[in-house]
Parts: C-alpha cells; structure tokens; sequence
C-alpha cells in the first residue's frame, strides 16, 4: 500500500528551553542498573555474575542472537545484583546492577585505533558491534547489522537524520553544533562501510545554529573527496519529519513500500548522535557508555542537555539540574508526542533515551473523550496514509486480524491522530494495543 508523507502537524515545540545550553558531564553515579535489553531484537547474555569486580568499559553482557548488542559496565565497580528491573518501556528485564564503592577510577580509557582508511570494513564492523553501537534515534536497533544490508539490497545513499522533530528535545541539536566535525568523520566511516558515493543531512529549518555550524564543517572536510557527494538538506519543520520513511520521501522522494525497509530504496538511515557513537568507538576504542538526553520541561529549575552514563537511575539524575522548581505532575521519558510516561523515577537511563519532559499540572490537558465526529482530521495527518477511526472500531470489538488487512501494523505510533482529534479520543493507545494484539498471536 502506497502512502505520500502528508502535511503533517505542528506541535508548540519548546526547543529554546534548551537548545541554547551547551551539553554538560553528569555526574558519575555511584549506583547503575543496566538492562540486558535496551535495543531492537534479542535481549544480551550476561557475562558476570554476583560478586564479580568490573571496570568502566568492560564487557557485561555479549549479544545473544544476529540482531542484539554488547553491552558494557559504564561505572567501576561491584556486580551487586543481576535481577528484574523496570525500564523506561514499562517492562521488567533482566539487569545488571553495579555499585561503586567510591575510590575506583571511573575515567574512560582511549585506546590506540589504526586510522578507518587503514581498517577493512569488516574490523569497522566488528568495532561498532563490539561497543555495542545501536541506533540513537530511538529505535535503538544493532548499528553493525543495520550496516550490513544483504547483497540482494543494493545500497547507494545515507542519511543522517538531523531533524529532531519532537518536541522539546535539543540533544542533537547541540551534537551538530558541539561535535560537527566528529560526527562527519562518523558519517565517513558509515560511507566507507556501505560504500556509497551520495549522503545527505538532513536538519529541520528551526535548527538554523545547526544547519551553520555543519556546513562549516563540511566546508573544511576532506570526505566529499573522492567522489563522494554530502549534501546538507533543510527540511521544513514539521512532525513527524525525523521518522525514517518521511525522512526518506523528504530528501531523496523514495518511497518506502509498507512493511518495507528503508534498504528497499536503496537508502540507510543513521542518527547523528549515532554517527558520533561511531566515531568514538572507531578512533578510540569507546564502547556506548553513555549519551546525549534533554533533561527539560516547566517544573525543572535549570533545563539542559547532559551527557548521561547508561544505566544513571533518574531520581539520582535529579540532582544533576537542580531538581524542581514546582512538583512534576506527569514525567515523560522521550518527548511528549511519542514518549512513555513514567510511574515513578526509578528508572534508568538506556541506550533509547533521548530526554525526559517534567509537565506541571497546568501542562496537562484534561479533555474527556467524545464521540467521533467523523471530520477526518486524523486522516490527513496519518503519515503513513491509514484510517485511524476505522482502525479503533475493529480493535475495540477485538477485530484485530481486520485491522491487520486495513495497515495496522505499519503504524510507527507518531501520536499525530491523537494530537488532532478534536474529540480527545486516545487514537494512539487503540494503535498500540491493537498492534500488540496482532504481532504476539
């Protein structure tokens, strides 16, 4: 089923609570809990066990299937405890818990690198698979396997998604303008691995800092030679322009089939964080210990970016930006469109988390549910071309193998249906449900 990226909705965005403050160190904790599944496929196999001493960077968890990651200690310490733990999705996964006992060397180490020139794609891989590099964006999904596409898929461009269309989150926003030139060179080793002589950034018109300070960068670098072509595209500013398949159709108007993959056009999707990752890891051995996240919203005192070890527990991240200046009413873990709101603050940081949103109660629309008025409106913001109304009426009589035939499951759960419903009918909660129930049968 053929789709066209509609207009799409645009949300207040609330990036200049952030996008102006430049990315600062966490804190080292003290205390990580470290989920075995924090990426897209198949939870890692631990490699310690209760008791064991570990230091920052060493391996915990080895991947257990072809799509799953490595996963690496991001504090020196003591293996306390390897149990179920909550995560940001809600789910409990078995986690490694390291404690510090106050007087280890919590310091990343570089190690020496050959240069990527001099490396064979095949070590490039095993480095991006070894330091258990996994999609930034939000998905999370394996890097090494997302670059390594089968050869029936001829791949012939990359792009970088810049776009950031959530609202809210400023992260990478201030990674292209921090760490321009470091996440060409990572957006160099992607290309070499691929092969490929096109690339293009694409960055939304509201990020005009970024836009700068990139083609800065790309005026001094040496990647465009030989052959090879980087283009910056700025996109308008619309949500959900980051999502891989809108991104596509935006820069290069390929469109991916339903149930496709962005390597059916002959294109593969990175985010810049992630490309950053890659850099560190292939110039200096630097396993994904930690990330970029927006800590933001109206009820915190001083709202900034971060640079957050994995597996930091958010009530001790609290103090990290002064705490609050009024009580959170809801916490969001992402931004508010696609996010996942939060119970309690005993969660911790993954590999997937972007930022995390402290709404007031003044920030918390209460609308209660009406009929459907039959406008539309959720149509003609549906990316990916679906009815969202009809869609509801078969889950809710448990109709889900006809909201299969009618699209269900190629919905990315952008939350647009939702956000334009004038009768406040939660669109995206029957989506999610409906395609739990149609993907576990």
């Amino acid at each position: 089923m053929p789709y066209k990226f509609y207009g799409g909705v645009h949300p207040a965005t609330f990036k200049t609570l952030t996008s102006d403050r430049p990315i600062k160190k966490a804190p080292v904790p003290k205390r990580v809990v470290l989920p075995l599944s924090q990426h897209v496929g198949s939870p890692s196999s631990p490699t310690v066990k209760v008791g064991d001493i570990v230091k920052v960077c060493d391996v915990i968890a080895k991947p257990s299937g072809f799509i799953s990651s490595t996963i690496h200690a991001t504090i020196s310490g003591t293996v306390s405890k390897i149990l179920y733990s909550p995560t940001p999705t809600q789910a409990r996964v078995l986690s490694v818990v390291i404690e510090s006992q106050g007087d280890e060397d919590q310091e990343v180490k570089s190690q020496e690198r050959k240069e990527p020139e001099a490396s064979s794609n095949e070590e490039l891989l095993n480095i991006i698979k070894d330091l258990g590099i996994v999609g930034l964006g939000g998905a999370a999904f394996p890097t090494h396997v997302k670059l390594s596409p089968p050869k029936t898929k001829p791949i012939d461009t990359v792009i970088l998604n810049g776009a950031e269309c959530e609202p809210y989150l400023t992260c990478d926003h201030r990674l292209m303008i921090e760490k321009s030139k470091e996440i060409l060179k990572g957006l160099s080793i992607i290309i070499k691995i691929l092969g490929v002589k096109s690339a293009y950034i694409g960055i939304e018109d509201n990020k005009l800092s970024a836009i700068y300070a990139m083609e800065k960068a790309l005026e001094v670098s040496r990647i465009n030679s030989p052959g090879v072509s980087i283009k910056i595209v700025t996109l308008k500013t619309k949500y959900p322009q980051g999502a891989e398949k809108q991104l596509i159709k935006s820069v290069l108007n390929r469109v991916v089939p339903a149930g496709g993959l962005p390597m059916d056009v002959g294109c593969i999707v990175q985010n810049v964080g992630t490309a950053f990752a890659i850099y560190e890891a292939v110039y200096f051995g630097k396993p994904l210990i930690e990330r970029n996240i927006t800590i933001t919203g109206t009820c915190v005192k001083e709202p900034m970016n971060l640079s957050v070890r994995i597996g930091t527990i958010l009530s001790d991240l609290v103090n990290s930006f002064g705490g609050f200046m009024k009580e959170p009413k809801k916490v969001i873990v992402g931004g508010p469109m696609m996010g996942i709101s939060q119970y309690a603050l005993d969660i911790p940081m993954t590999k997937g988390v972007s930022g995390v949103v402290f709404l007031s109660e003044n920030d918390i629309e209460k609308s209660e549910e009406s009929v459907c008025i039959r406008c539309g409106k959720c149509i003609e913001v549906c990316p990916m071309g679906l009815v969202p109304t009809t869609l509801m009426y078969h889950v809710k009589k448990d109709k889900f193998w006809e909201a299969k035939d009618l699209g269900i499951t190629n919905c990315f759960e952008c939350g647009a249906c939702a956000y334009v419903c004038p009768a406040k009918i939660p669109l995206l909660d029957y989506m999610k449900f409906g395609k739990s129930k149609v993907l576990t049968v």
